[in-house]
C-alpha cells in the first residue's frame, strides 16, 4: 500500500494543473492567427486538431492538460460535470483544468486552442498556419486523398469531408495507387484515416447510377473487377497497416478493417454494414475475417442483420484494437504510432514480421475475395438489389 501511495502522489505531482507553463516546460510564445475581434472558425479548429498529430515532441503534461481543457470548453462549453472523487487522480486533474477556464465562451476557447496548437507547431520550426505535412518524395497527387509521409509513417487520408468520405469509383483507383506508392516508399507504417467528422460512409451510391452503354451487366462486371483489385491491394500490402477511425464507418470502410493490423478508434466512432438493407452481400473478405475475429453469431448480427456497433462494442469483439477519448484521440494515437515507427533497427523488420504472420492466410483471403466478388456481381444485376438502392435514394430525397 505504501508503494501505491507513493505512485499516486508522484502521478498527482506530475500532472497537477498549475498554469500553462512551468519551469520544466519551455515558455511558449502564442501567435494570434485571427483578428482579436474574430473567433477561429470551425474549419480552423478542425485543422488545429489535425496539426496536433504533426508534433514531434511531447509538450508535457501541463500543456496537454491545457489543450484538453480548451477542447472540452470549445466543444461542450463550461464544465458542468460532477467532480471526480479524490482517488480518481487523473480524471480529477483533467476536471480541474477544464473547470479553471470558468465561463469563457466556446468561440474564445476555440481561438485559444488554435493559438496554442499553432504555437506548438511554430516552436518546432513549422509554420503556425501549417495544416499537414507535405509528402516526402511523393510524385503522385490525388484529388480526393491526402497522402503524406513523415516520421516513417505514410498517411492516406480520405478527403471528401462534405460527402462523409464516401468512396467514388475514381477514389477506389486512387487508393490502390496510394497503397502501391506506400508499399515502395521508405516508411515503416501506413495509416488510413478520414478528414472531418467521418472516417468513411462506404460506397458513394451514385456509383450505381452510372450505367455504361453495355448496360447493368457490364457495369457489374467492371465494378467487380475494381473491387477485386481494391481488396487485393490490402491483402498483398507488405507493411503494417493501421486504421485511425476518427468517426463513423460504414460498409466497405468497416469490412476492410479485418485486413488491417491495428485499428484505433475514437469513442464517437460507430461501425455499420447495412448489406441486407441495400440488397447486397459482404465484401473485403469480411465473410471470412469477421467470424474469425468475433465469432459466427456476432459476425452474423453485423453482416446479415445490419447491427451497428459502438466503438466500445467493436473493441470488445476484437474488430477494434483500442478506443480513445475524443478529446485526446489524435494526440494519443499519433504519439503511439510515431513510437512504433521507431521500433525496428531497420525499415524491413516490421514488414518481414507482418509477412510471417499473414503468409498462411493470403491464399485463403484471395479465394474469399474472388468468391465475394462473384456473389456481389450477381447481386448488382438482380432486381432486388436495384429496388433496394432505388428505395434508399427515394427515402433520402424525402429527408
Amino acid at each position: 500500500m505504501a508503494a501505491v501511495a507513493l505512485q499516486c502522489c508522484s502521478l498527482w505531482r506530475s500532472v497537477r494543473f498549475r498554469s500553462l507553463v512551468s519551469s520544466t516546460v519551455p515558455r511558449l510564445n502564442i501567435h494570434t492567427t485571427a483578428s482579436p475581434m474574430m473567433a477561429a472558425t470551425v474549419e480552423q479548429f478542425e485543422q488545429a486538431k489535425s496539426r496536433l498529430s504533426t508534433l514531434k515532441n511531447d509538450p508535457g503534461n501541463e500543456v496537454k492538460l491545457k489543450i484538453y481543457a480548451l477542447f472540452k470548453q470549445a466543444t461542450q462549453g463550461p464544465c458542468n460535470t460532477p467532480k471526480p472523487g479524490m482517488l480518481d487522480f487523473v480524471n480529477k486533474v483533467k476536471w480541474d483544468a477544464w473547470k479553471s477556464l470558468g465561463s469563457i465562451s466556446q468561440d474564445k476557447a476555440r481561438q485559444q486552442y488554435c493559438d496554442l496548437v499553432g504555437s506548438l507547431v511554430a516552436a518546432e520550426g513549422g509554420s503556425s498556419a501549417q495544416v499537414a505535412a507535405q509528402p516526402a518524395g511523393s510524385e503522385a497527387t490525388y484529388e480526393t486523398l491526402l497522402v503524406t509521409t513523415e516520421d516513417n509513417i505514410t498517411t492516406i487520408k480520405l478527403n471528401r469531408p462534405t460527402k462523409k468520405n464516401a468512396i467514388t469509383t475514381e477514389m477506389y483507383n486512387d487508393i490502390v495507387a496510394a497503397l502501391e506508392q506506400a508499399a515502395k516508399d521508405d516508411s515503416v507504417l501506413t495509416v488510413f484515416t478520414g478528414a472531418g467528422d467521418f472516417y468513411c460512409s462506404g460506397n458513394d451510391l451514385s456509383n450505381f447510377t452510372k450505367i455504361p452503354e453495355g448496360g447493368v451487366e457490364l457495369m457489374a462486371k467492371q465494378a467487380g473487377d475494381l473491387l477485386r483489385n481494391y481488396v487485393n491491394a490490402y491483402i498483398d500490402f507488405p507493411k503494417p497497416l493501421v486504421a485511425v477511425v476518427n468517426g463513423p464507418a460504414v460498409g466497405i470502410a468497416v469490412t476492410a478493417l479485418g485486413l488491417f493490423d491495428l485499428v484505433y478508434a475514437t469513442e464517437k466512432a460507430t461501425f455499420h454494414t447495412p448489406f441486407s438493407q441495400l440488397g447486397q452481400s459482404p465484401e473485403a473478405c469480411s465473410s471470412y475475417t469477421f467470424p474469425k475475429i468475433m465469432g459466427v453469431a456476432k459476425a452474423s448480427e453485423m453482416l446479415l442483420f445490419n447491427k451497428k456497433l459502438t466503438a466500445t462494442q467493436a473493441c470488445e469483439l476484437g474488430l477494434v484494437t483500442e478506443v480513445f477519448p475524443e478529446s485526446s484521440f489524435q494526440m494519443e494515437v499519433w504519439s503511439r504510432l510515431k513510437a512504433y515507427a521507431k521500433l525496428p533497427p531497420n525499415v524491413n523488420s516490421l514488414a518481414l514480421s507482418k509477412q510471417l504472420i499473414r503468409s498462411t492466410e493470403k491464399d485463403r483471403l484471395h479465394a474469399v475475395n474472388d468468391a465475394e466478388v462473384e456473389r456481389l456481381v450477381e447481386r448488382w444485376t438482380s432486381d432486388e438489389c436495384f429496388n433496394a438502392i432505388m428505395s434508399f435514394f427515394q427515402a433520402k430525397s424525402k429527408l
